[in-house]
């Protein structure tokens, strides 16, 4: 895990907002709120000794917002969107901000929908129609109806509702069918055609932009990149747990050792030199 481009280790995840929507909304909070990020996910405050995440240890996450709000067009997004995974920095996490009208909660939405862009944009423009949708190069061919994300929801609502105690945060099954779920299932798709795991997700925020409403959606932007962090360490030490290793006095490590795939084998540190090779440590005793 990790970015290519510096610390190996390190988690880059890029964030985006987008810019203002008719008259009514001047200022968008969802980009208030991205450009507001620091470039970094500080330290985790002290936090009660039982806190069930407490033990989850996070790499270095590096926070990169897009240069400018996204113009709230259809057009603009579907020709931006691929710049975002056809890079060589390949961000391992991306979030996708947007305004959901006055509602007073915040929701992270589950999938994005190819289909039922009836409501113009701001320059009055519709995507999709009949007759460009019956096109060969139409560049959602072929793709399904619906595109989920592969972050796992499920387990980071908890983890961010931990972190954000006294905010009303919720798990969305529709996005909405306009600006906000054509850009997530963009990003969703690109990542399907590129066949990358779809570590992609939307948030949207309610539409109050005074300064009150952006410093907490900040915090709680902040929060939910925590989450999603927490979430993927907690699967990825699932997956090591599972891999195999051994026990005892050792003499019958290449004989187990050699037979297991190199994919499946113990990651653990410091490793055991054998007749010339690399194996894991011992494990635990399995009693």
């Amino acid at each position: 895990m990790g970015s290519q481009i510096g610390d190996p280790d390190e988690i880059t995840v890029l964030v985006t907002g987008f810019g203002p929507f008719r008259e009514q909304y001047p200022i968008n909070p969802s980009w208030e709120i991205a450009n507001s990020l620091p470039l970094h996910l500080p330290p985790l405050r002290a936090k009660e000794p039982d806190s069930r995440h407490a033990a989850v240890v996070l790499p270095k996450v590096r926070i990169v917002v897009h240069p400018e709000p996204i113009r709230v067009n259809y057009r603009v997004v579907r020709g931006l969107v691929p710049s975002f995974h056809d890079t060589p920095q390949k961000f391992d996490i991306v979030i996708h901000i947007g305004m959901a009208g006055p509602r007073p909660f915040y929701s992270i939405e589950r999938r994005g929908h190819r289909d039922g862009y009836k409501h113009p944009d701001v320059d009055g423009e519709y995507i999709d129609r009949e007759e460009e949708r019956e096109r060969h190069d139409w560049p959602w061919r072929g793709l399904p109806e619906e595109i989920e994300t592969e972050l796992s929801l499920d387990e980071i609502l908890p983890l961010w509702q931990e972190h954000s105690s006294e905010a009303d945060l919720r798990i969305s099954e529709d996005a909405g069918h306009f600006m906000c779920d054509f850009i997530y299932y963009s990003s969703l798709s690109e990542l399907w055609k590129l066949q990358r795991p779809r570590k992609a997700l939307f948030l949207h925020v309610p539409a109050d932009a005074s300064p009150t409403s952006i410093t907490k959606g900040r915090e709680l932007t902040l929060n939910l990149i925590r989450s999603v962090v927490e979430s993927e360490m907690i699967v990825k030490n699932k997956l090591l747990a599972k891999k195999t290793s051994w026990w005892g006095c050792g003499s019958h490590i290449q004989s187990v050792i050699d037979n297991v795939p190199e994919a499946e084998r113990c990651e653990c540190e410091p490793k055991v030199e054998v007749g010339g090779a690399s194996y894991p440590p011992m494990a635990a005793s399995p009693n």
